[in-house]
């Protein structure tokens, strides 16, 4: 049994769900979704749906376009009570949610702690000396402003980085209670670290992109790998022996000039133990 991972799937746009829609079937293996699946939660039940009966089992995180409440959607939750709606509709389908039980499983290489997780951001990843309010504005001069400021609704909290700060402290208690010799396989969707936080044309970005408060959880939390999404950067980093991987799919015009068969899902590289 293999652990498989993607994120930044995108089925609203049509050429995403026909990658969905021909994904192959791994019935043996696990398959990790790192949010931003799309951007209702018709969109999230969709896909669910379409690749449930692939896979043994298929593990959910939220990503900021399914918090989205948007004019046009249906579905007029906000904040913490969307994200409760969106736990269901994975709980109905057999798919496991941050708030689920973590599971410890027993894969090719070894037994290893599943740990889905929904953090948030705080707008600490910004230059040094700066304040969020002065952060924000820089990027705003330049032209950067998320969709989040429009859309994510942070609700009951006051604002984002109060939710943020409530979901870190939650799942750290959470995985202060798992057995410290029994690697973690930790996912989410937002990077968490501030230097696989950088996209390099729209460096502003990063304020958007996580918390330094979970620096250093992949040593803390004994983490045989990271599978993080957010950014559209395929690839694996590695920072203290850690592989750091973004399985990301991405928008039609980031991955149209790759051949299909590379797409989307990534192998997870478990170490031997």
């Amino acid at each position: 049994m293999k652990l498989l991972a993607v994120s930044d799937l995108h089925v609203s746009h049509p050429k995403n769900k026909d990658i969905v829609s021909e994904l192959p079937a791994s019935p043996a293996d696990w398959l990790l979704i790192a949010g931003d699946v799309g951007e209702t939660p018709d969109q999230l039940a969709w896909t669910l749906e379409t690749l449930r009966g692939r896979y043994r089992q298929l593990v959910w995180t939220p990503g900021n376009h399914e918090l989205w409440t948007t004019p046009a959607d249906p579905v007029q939750l906000r904040g913490e009570a969307r994200y409760d709606h969106l736990v269901e509709i994975c709980r109905s389908l057999g798919v496991l949610t941050p708030e689920d039980d973590y599971q410890t499983v027993e894969f090719d290489s070894g037994t290893f702690t599943v740990v889905p997780m929904t953090l948030l951001y705080d707008y600490t990843f910004r230059p040094p000396g700066t304040t969020a309010a002065q952060a924000m504005e820089a990027a705003a001069e330049n032209g950067i402003v998320c969709t989040d400021e429009f859309y994510l609704h942070p609700d009951p909290y006051p604002s984002i980085v109060e939710w943020c700060h409530a979901r870190v402290a939650q799942t750290a208690a959470r995985l202060d209670q798992l057995d410290p010799g029994v690697p973690t396989v930790l996912v989410g969707h937002f990077p968490m670290r501030r230097d696989l936080a950088v996209l390099p044309r729209i460096p502003q970005f990063s304020l958007w992109c996580g918390t330094d408060r979970t620096e250093d959880w992949h040593v803390r939390y004994n983490a045989a790998v990271v599978v993080t999404g957010h950014r559209h950067m395929p690839g694996i980093n590695w920072r203290d022996g850690v592989p750091f991987v973004e399985p990301a799919l991405g928008y039609p015009r980031e991955w149209e000039n790759y051949p299909r068969k590379q797409l989307p899902w990534t192998v997870v590289p478990l170490p031997v133990r």
